[in-house]
């Protein structure tokens, strides 16, 4: 499939990421599916690294979830790796797909000098075919030999699939007079729907967290960022998401509001950027609920509202159907009254009490269609719930990067 060009909602380039102390990357090209391109990236931590991890809920999700999920919080505080390779998901392969996890972390921990049980990795892309994992292991001595402080440009490079642009965030944040540093990396652009996470996010931070308090945090946060953006509906086999704190500075973040704030605002980030990457996407859409009977209700709307396809193809030919909206509120499944509902597009006013607002005007709504960045406020007068969620539109290109795919 020839390389689609950048989504004209992508950020400037990519961020100028800190060095994180206590761990390093690599990347390299194995031709698992792409040519001339790297498709493999090893990080590398310190011993001591807490390492916590959310991930999909698929009832068909990946081998190398599987593994992750049964490492996470063992004992050993060894040092610790992530392998991941893109152009192939290894999942719905059977025992192929336990047999290439366990050789790839059995090589990436003979080579390193790691504890298998501290080896983590991940795949994505196609799903249903072998993973010729021989091609990841005859290059993890390379791996290991380019390791890296800077290199996380070329890791954040290596796990893309169909993205248009390598997605990277960063914060630092001053604790006790000390500067704490986080950065992370992700991959996303279809598939994209929440479930314990979602697309292969990696974020590094160099303060001390235990690895209780860090796999809270990271759930927490996970929650009011990945878990409440939508591209398509669909969540992927492979969805992880994990944090590591390396303590390389010696400062400690456990239950600081100060970092839980420069967390959440990457996790954020990072989000944003795999909706701003949705394949095919013209248009970056918020919707905004409130009045709803509960958080819980404000989301199962938003969500609703985010994932309709006839909301999202009126808003990629900049239509402003308020009644798409109203459709999608009344299937939801969440308690809802037609006339306590109150529509806005942007600062447009455009339906209330069960019908169009007297003062709209169709102009004023396709004018708020017409922009890049679209927000939808639905207020349900049923009490006090709210929820943020995001998504973009759904266009003619997401059909022709799906319908091939595989070719």
């Amino acid at each position: 499939m020839a390389a689609m060009p950048i989504s004209p909602l992508a950020p400037a380039g990519f961020p100028d990421l800190p060095a994180i102390k206590g761990v390093r990357f690599a990347a390299t090209a194995a031709g698992i599916k792409y040519a001339d391109r790297d498709d493999v990236m090893l990080a590398v931590m310190d011993a001591g690294t807490s390492v916590a991890g959310v991930f999909t809920r698929s009832a068909t999700r990946s081998a190398n979830v599987l593994d992750c999920q049964v490492k996470l919080g063992g004992d050993s505080t060894g040092p610790a790796a992530i392998l991941v390779n893109s152009g192939n998901s290894n999942a719905f392969t059977g025992h192929f797909g336990q047999t290439s996890v366990a050789d790839i972390s059995a090589s990436v921990a003979a080579e390193v000098g790691i504890d298998e049980a501290r080896v983590f990795t991940a795949s994505t892309g196609v799903i249903g075919e072998p993973l010729p994992h021989e091609k990841i292991t005859a290059k993890i001595g390379a791996l290991k030999d380019a390791l890296d402080e800077g290199a996380i440009k070329a890791a954040a490079g290596a796990i893309m699939t169909t993205d248009t642009f390598a997605k990277g965030s960063a914060a630092q944040v001053d604790i006790d007079g000390q500067t704490v540093s986080i950065a992370g990396i992700a991959k996303g652009s279809g598939m994209i729907a929440p479930d314990m996470a979602t697309m292969l996010v990696y974020i590094f931070t160099d303060a001390k967290v235990a690895q209780d308090a860090l796999q809270a945090e990271l759930a927490r946060i996970c929650d009011r960022t990945f878990n409440c953006i939508t591209v398509d509906s669909d969540t992927s086999t492979s969805d992880s998401l994990m944090l590591c704190a390396t303590g390389a500075s010696g400062v400690d973040a456990t239950g600081n509001a100060d970092f839980s704030a420069a967390l959440e605002k990457v996790m954020l980030d990072l989000s944003h950027q795999v909706v701003r990457d949705g394949e095919g996407a013209t248009k970056f859409v918020e919707i905004q609920i409130t009045g709803a009977a509960s958080d819980k209700d404000a989301k199962v709307h938003g969500l609703a509202i985010a994932n309709s396809p006839l909301v999202k193809t009126a808003i990629a030919g900049e239509d402003p159907n308020w009644g798409r909206v109203v459709m999608a509120i009344g299937k939801s499944g969440a308690v809802a009254d037609r006339d306590l509902l109150t529509i806005s597009f942007g600062d447009t006013l455009v339906a209330e009490k069960g019908w169009v607002a007297p003062s709209y005007k169709e102009e004023d709504g396709a004018a708020v269609m017409k922009e890049q960045e679209i927000t939808i406020k639905v207020d349900l007068g049923l009490g006090a719930g709210t929820a943020t969620v995001w998504t973009c539109d759904l266009t003619h290109q997401y059909i022709t990067i799906n319908a091939d795919y595989r070719s």
